[in-house]
């Protein structure tokens, strides 16, 4: 096995790294980094002007004050053998009496909880203060932010508040304010991206939202038909048929027959009705900040694709669709958004393409392996290919089912060639390329002298498309 990497620190230099703390920066600036993308500390931090604090929505009390319950739900759950024994020992004025003391007490947990929230906007960072006892402080800098996203669920779409999340450069958990009024969490996201865009503080609250231009809107009758031709479904459905039928001709008991075949019609139903639910009424739009993502039918979610962080983007490609539709789908450095378009014919499906990765085109025809790359997977192998344009770095794998990864040349980490004793026999070799966000594309069974040539040529590409990408800002 022989490696190739771009250079020795991965980037280029002069460049400077996303996530790590500026090195001209003072000891005391910010408090201490905690590691996620954030700065935390547990002091007082002089201000030279007073901060307008801010509290969350009124009926923040109400979600913290099951925090208790949960506490005493989960002790239930850890030991159902002790609780059970607890609850028969239990008599009606017992319960009476602790349902007198739970109850106050949990709603006073939420108000405190609540009453000692307070968060501000300064002009490099937000500010979130908690903690009833013990005093937390997070600083988020503004210019580590790479995503403001608004989710909704059911209840907070009744009340009128949302969940504003905050995508932290660095971040694997997103800190968050929960919950502030449907209008103001608008206007927070659109001041805290335009402060992070490098608008003066002065004029980021004037900025507003950032126009959108709509890309793509999936109709709920096509995402119930691509689900009911998706392999999954079948699968699910078949299982949910065969497994009782054979069960009842091997026991005759309905008893067996029903505690099988309920949970697989369930998982059956779930994977469908879930995904459809989630995916409902999906628009993709372009904007300065990135490319906005609206759906869901119950729990209503915006989402933004921050712009210079996608790593990978996969267009799958189920062999029911073939022809019709294709699902894009991308990795993202620190976000777990994963689906960029659910459904679409492939033409929109490459023009959102585009739009995420500018300059890119997708390969019309990968190459497949050499006929000998039989010997090593037989049939399968025709799955297989590769295509590598200026831009982009394209491998395909599946047979059935379809996926094309696309990696942009200025994302690729390293480089690396792998053989098998059967493929040095056959005179094959496996190309890997790592990109960020842990995921790596691979190019299987090419042939041994294009693949020591596409590793070299690889390396090469990376440097100089790292030199020449455009800067990972806001706006920009």
């Amino acid at each position: 096995m022989s490696t190739a990497s771009p250079d020795s620190s991965g980037l280029p230099s002069g460049h400077a790294v996303p996530g790590l703390p500026d090195a001209t920066a003072g000891p005391g600036e910010g408090g201490h980094a905690d590691g996620r993308g954030s700065v935390r500390d547990h002091g007082s931090v002089p201000e030279e002007k007073p901060l307008s604090e801010r509290r969350l929505h009124p009926v923040t009390p109400f979600r913290r004050a099951w925090a208790p319950v949960a506490v005493l739900a989960g002790w239930a759950v850890h030991d159902p053998g002790q609780a059970q024994q607890q609850l028969t020992r239990l008599t009606t004025t017992a319960l009476l009496v602790g349902l007198a003391v739970i109850v106050p007490g949990a709603a006073l947990y939420g108000f405190l909880s609540w009453w000692f929230t307070h968060f501000a906007v300064t002009d490099s960072e937000l500010r979130i203060r908690t903690g009833l006892l013990f005093r937390r402080t997070a600083h988020i800098r503004l210019e580590r932010l790479q995503a403001v996203d608004i989710t909704q669920p059911l209840l907070a779409r009744v009340a009128g508040v949302a969940k504003l999340k905050l995508d932290v450069v660095g971040t694997d958990k997103k800190d968050e304010l929960a919950y502030l009024g449907e209008a103001e969490a608008r206007r927070l996201r659109a001041e805290l991206l335009a402060r992070a865009a490098g608008f003066a503080p002065e004029s980021a609250r004037e900025v507003g939202e950032a126009p959108v231009r709509r890309l793509l809107h999936v109709p709920p009758g096509v995402l119930a038909v691509s689900l009911l031709l998706t392999g999954a479904t079948w699968a699910s459905l078949v299982a949910a048929l065969v497994v009782p039928t054979l069960l009842w001709f091997a026991t005759h008991s309905a008893w067996t027959v029903l505690a099988a075949g309920l949970p697989l019609l369930g998982a059956a139903g779930a994977s469908s009705v879930g995904r459809f639910v989630g995916e409902y009424d999906w628009t993709v739009g372009e904007s300065p900040d990135g490319l906005r993502i609206d759906h869901g039918l119950l729990d209503r979610t915006h989402e933004t694709v921050p712009p210079g962080r996608v790593q990978t983007v996969r267009i799958v490609e189920p062999l029911l669709w073939r022809g019709r539709w294709v699902r894009v789908e991308l990795d993202v450095a620190g976000s777990s958004n994963s689906v960029l378009v659910p459904v679409a014919p492939r033409e929109v499906a490459h023009a959102v393409i585009a739009a995420v990765l500018p300059g890119v085109t997708v390969p019309a025809a990968p190459v497949r392996p050499p006929r000998r790359a039989g010997w090593c997977v037989p049939f399968w192998w025709r799955g297989y290919g590769l295509a590598v344009t200026d831009t982009v770095f394209a491998a395909r794998r599946g047979l059935l089912r379809r996926r094309l990864s696309l990696v942009p040349h200025a994302k690729v980490q390293s480089v690396r060639l792998t053989q098998g004793p059967w493929e040095r026999f056959k005179g094959l070799a496996d190309v890997h390329v790592d990109a960020g966000a842990g995921k790596t594309v691979t190019a299987r069974l090419r042939d041994a002298e294009e693949a020591a040539e596409l590793l070299q040529a690889q390396a090469d590409r990376s440097r100089t498309g790292r030199r020449e990408a455009r800067p990972d800002r806001w706006m920009a």
